[in-house]
């Protein structure tokens, strides 16, 4: 039976038998017993299934990955220890030194960071371009070496929403897989794989863990793309650290994400704790819940910043005067994120100041909990950047960055509209 996604994330993943435990266990071990030399070998050859270290998987990582492949509709999933760490594995599962990606520009200045800087030192290119970018600009930026698009569905903190589709398109046309970073949204508001990407990612840190107590990420796996072109032997040639293994031909759709775990997860070793991964399905089995209190809180935060007189100006999709409005009721009807981005009149210090005033909304540099919390992004997470740089992610220097909670909205505005008051 197909349950709704709001069942999904309660139910998926995990069907215990008679006399085990209702809640999903926490397995705190490094290693696992098998009865013969026989049955070890076959796991370290792929053989079989099973868990010989966890630092490859475990039961309860290996669970909590199947509940999100669930929710995202994809044929498998890994966990890592952050959302960093699964964009980077996500890029370097198809590039090597010399080849190239095409980002768009507007993402996470963490994810730009690991891109511009250090992936390029490992020699991966990268192209940036405009999120609002039509498939004529898309495709002028592929060359012979370009091996994967990457964009976010909802960028952090500038809010911008590609045209999912327009990027699909453009990379299939080019043999590459598209890759959305769908953090920001979660597969409760927009589902990736729907609409053309292939391989989907998150923070897991964020809005599905939901109460800003478990680093992680998640790599989710389409199924849908085709492996076999040519264009990346890696899936189609043997694999020696696996006896000769041949990922496309024994796994076949779920080649990228085995070999993402088999390989580059042992090798890195960037996996997510148990106990993480224990806390983060506790999020997940109210995510459904909060991303709807979320969403509405945000909408009528939107709306009170956009009549006060202080307030320059007010990015959210949810606004009719929004340029994604459209798009965001094509891709995420239901509603895109609790995240809203606005500038205060006066520039950087009246922004400052406007932060400094408030009391229950507090300052940290974190986004997507149930708590409402604000953040200055031009000095903190994006302060690497240049002015150009800030220009191209689409951060001005008044830009504040709300998340917005599920706390009793008229609580909400009132904080907001004192620290408003005092400047």
């Amino acid at each position: 039976m197909e349950y709704h996604i709001n069942t999904k994330c309660l139910q998926a993943g995990y069907d215990p038998k008679n006399g085990e435990p209702r809640v999903v266990p926490i397995v705190q071990s490094t290693t696992f017993k098998y009865d013969s030399a026989e049955t070890l070998g076959k796991l370290f050859d792929l053989e079989e299934d099973g868990f010989f270290y966890t630092r490859l998987t475990n039961p309860t990582l290996s669970t909590v990955a199947a509940k999100i492949a669930a929710l995202e509709g994809g044929v498998g999933a890994m966990l890592t220890s952050s959302g960093q760490a699964a964009n980077m594995i996500a890029i370097t599962n198809l590039c090597h030194a010399g080849d190239h990606v095409i980002s768009a520009a507007a993402i996470y200045g963490g994810t730009f960071n690991l891109f511009n800087k250090s992936l390029r030192e490992l020699g991966i290119d990268f192209t940036f371009i405009r999120p609002d970018a039509d498939e004529d600009e898309i495709n002028a930026a592929f060359r012979e070496n370009t091996k994967a698009v990457f964009i976010e569905s909802v960028s952090n903190p500038s809010l911008d929403i590609p045209d999912i589709e327009a990027y699909a398109r453009a990379a299939h046309s080019h043999g590459v897989p598209l890759i959305v970073d769908n953090t920001f949204p979660t597969p409760v508001n927009f589902r990736p794989f729907e609409w053309g990407a292939d391989i989907v990612t998150h923070s897991t840190t964020k809005y599905m863990d939901g109460h800003a107590v478990a680093l992680g990420g998640v790599i989710v796996d389409s199924g849908n793309f085709d492996w076999k072109s040519g264009k990346f032997p890696q899936f189609t040639e043997p694999d020696e650290s696996y006896h000769g293994v041949i990922y496309a031909e024994k796994f076949g759709r779920a080649a990228y994400i085995t070999k993402a775990t088999t390989h580059l997860m042992r090798d890195y070793g960037s996996q997510q704790s148990p106990q993480n991964a224990f806390l983060l399905n506790l999020g997940l089995e109210t995510l459904f819940l909060r991303m709807e209190r979320h969403c509405q809180n945000a909408q009528k935060v939107a709306e009170f910043l956009e009549s006060n007189d202080k307030i320059e100006w007010v990015n959210y999709p949810g606004l009719p005067g929004n340029k994604y409005f459209e798009r965001s009721k094509k891709y995420m009807p239901g509603g895109s994120c609790g995240v809203i981005s606005f500038g205060v009149k006066g520039g950087r210090e009246k922004a400052m100041e406007f932060m400094n005033n408030l009391d229950m909304i507090k300052l940290v540099i974190h986004v997507a909990d149930a708590r409402t919390c604000a953040l200055h992004p031009a000095s903190t997470t994006h302060r690497q950047l240049n002015d150009k740089q800030l220009e191209e992610c689409g951060v001005k220097p008044n830009l504040i960055r709300m998340s917005v909670g599920i706390e009793y909205i008229d609580d909400i505005i009132a904080d907001i509209k004192q620290a408003l008051d005092k400047i």
